[in-house]
């Protein structure tokens, strides 16, 4: 198993983190942003592209949360229609535009482009075919799709970070509660089984899907 350390290097990092609904961020790469966030400088640009009402402030907070010490913190929510993304592609491919206009990230999460939401499919999508020549890792979010496939990249997340990760999320998205799927056993589950398939020391581990990568030697 080859390493490489994102925490390298005493100049921020600029991230750029990509959610189709206001809990996705979280779900798929909330750890790692943690993590990141205790040993190294982040400038980072959070987009969330469909949320509303009582979802829009579960959105801005979370994201606050979990950003706490950045260096600096760009939050944006977006009122896209919830499940109908496709149908209105061209809207979201201008925010797309303007995002890359913001400025070349360093580091960008996303949805794993073979994702079976179609929200997410196409933020996914878009996000590699605007930025064309970045490092993106795309995420994965359990749901009653199904579709979790077998991420080539992971992040160990220390124990404590993976703690926080999900009393941070349990903690601001309310209005999930009744969902099937929310409650603490699917994300501690999800982590431990990308855990066993990276062989984290600790036990858990967050899995992205790296389509392309240079290494320099």
């Amino acid at each position: 198993m080859i390493s490489l350390d994102l925490t390298a290097g005493d100049s921020p990092l600029d991230v750029l983190c990509l959610g189709a609904h206001s809990d996705d961020i979280e779900i798929g790469c909330g750890g790692t942003i943690l993590q990141l966030l205790e040993h190294r400088k982040i400038r980072i640009r959070w987009v969330v592209f469909a949320a509303r009402g009582p979802r829009a402030d579960e959105a801005r907070a979370s994201a606050n949360a979990f950003l706490n010490g950045a260096a600096s913190v760009d939050i944006q929510v977006h009122e896209f229609p919830d499940g109908l993304f496709p149908a209105v592609r061209a809207d979201i491919k201008n925010v797309f535009e303007k995002l890359k206009e913001g400025g070349a990230p360093d580091l960008i999460f996303t949805h794993e482009e073979a994702d079976l939401h179609q929200d997410h499919n196409l933020l996914g999508s878009l996000t590699r075919e605007t930025f064309r020549d970045h490092m993106i890792l795309g995420y994965e979010v359990p749901k009653f799709d199904g579709g979790l496939g077998s991420p080539n990249a992971f992040v160990v997340l220390d124990s404590s970070v993976m703690d926080r990760k999900i009393e941070l999320i349990m903690n601001h998205f309310a209005t999930q509660r009744g969902k099937q799927w929310f409650d603490r056993e699917t994300l501690r589950a999800l982590m431990r089984l990308r855990g066993v398939e990276s062989a984290s020391p600790t036990r858990y581990a967050e899995g992205f899907h790296c389509s392309k990568l240079r290494l320099r030697v």
